[in-house]
C-alpha cells in the first residue's frame, strides 16, 4: 500500500480529510444549542442551517420577535467564530392550512439590518415546499423540467437520418413507458430493434 508525501498543515483541514465533517460538528454544536434556547427547532445539513418555529395565528408576531432575536444571537455567534451570516440568501415562509393562509402575516421580518417578505415557496435540499405545506412548486417545475428535456429529444430525433429514426423512436418509447408507468410490464418489442434499458 502506497501513502502520499506528507505535509505540514498550519491551519485548517486538508480537503477531502475524514477530520473535516468531524471538526465542523463541534465546530457549529453551539449553534444548534443557541437556537434551541430561543424555543425553535433547528435542522442544519452541511452549511445550510434552518429554523422552526410553531405558533398558533395570534401568536405571530411574537414568533417573529423571537426569530428576529434568535437571528441577532446566531449573527453575533458566527462573527465570533469569523463567519459571516448571509442575510441576501436567507428566506421566509410561514406554513397554515388553505383555510387559515388569510390569517398568515405578510410584514417582513427582520433579519440583522434587513426585512426579509414572506415567501410562497422555499427550496429546502432541493425539495420546493409551499406555504400551503404541499409539493405543487415542485411538481410543477420537476413537469416544466422534463417536458424542456422531452422537446430537446424530439428535436434530436427530428434531426437524425430517416435510417436511425425508427431506432431511436422504439428506444425513447420503452424508456418514457418505462419512466411514466413503472408498475406496468415493460413494452417488449418484436422486431429485430435492439430495445435494452
Amino acid at each position: 500500500m502506497s501513502t502520499s508525501d506528507a505535509s505540514a498543515v498550519l491551519c485548517g483541514v486538508p480537503q477531502g480529510s475524514v477530520l473535516g465533517p468531524l471538526l465542523f460538528l463541534l465546530y457549529t454544536a453551539d449553534l444548534l444549542r443557541l437556537v434551541e434556547r430561543h424555543n425553535l427547532q433547528p435542522h442544519m445539513y452541511a452549511d445550510n442551517t434552518q429554523m422552526y418555529g410553531f405558533c398558533r395565528p395570534a401568536a405571530a408576531t411574537q414568533l417573529q420577535e423571537t426569530v428576529s432575536a434568535c437571528i441577532d444571537d446566531v449573527a453575533a455567534w458566527m462573527q465570533s467564530n469569523r463567519l459571516l451570516l448571509n442575510t441576501t440568501n436567507t428566506e421566509v415562509i410561514w406554513c397554515a392550512l388553505n383555510r387559515r393562509q388569510h390569517q398568515l402575516p405578510q410584514v417582513a421580518l427582520r433579519v440583522g439590518t434587513h426585512h426579509v417578505t414572506p415567501t410562497t415557496s422555499v427550496c429546502v435540499l432541493g425539495i420546493y415546499v409551499d406555504c400551503d405545506v404541499s409539493v405543487r412548486t415542485h411538481m410543477s417545475r420537476s413537469v416544466s423540467s422534463c417536458l424542456a428535456v422531452l422537446h430537446q429529444l424530439r428535436n434530436i430525433v427530428s434531426l437524425c437520418r430517416q435510417q436511425y429514426y425508427s431506432r431511436w423512436s422504439s428506444r425513447l418509447c420503452c424508456h418514457i413507458w418505462t419512466i411514466a408507468t413503472p408498475r406496468l410490464p415493460v413494452y417488449q418489442e418484436t422486431s429485430s430493434t435492439d430495445c435494452s434499458l
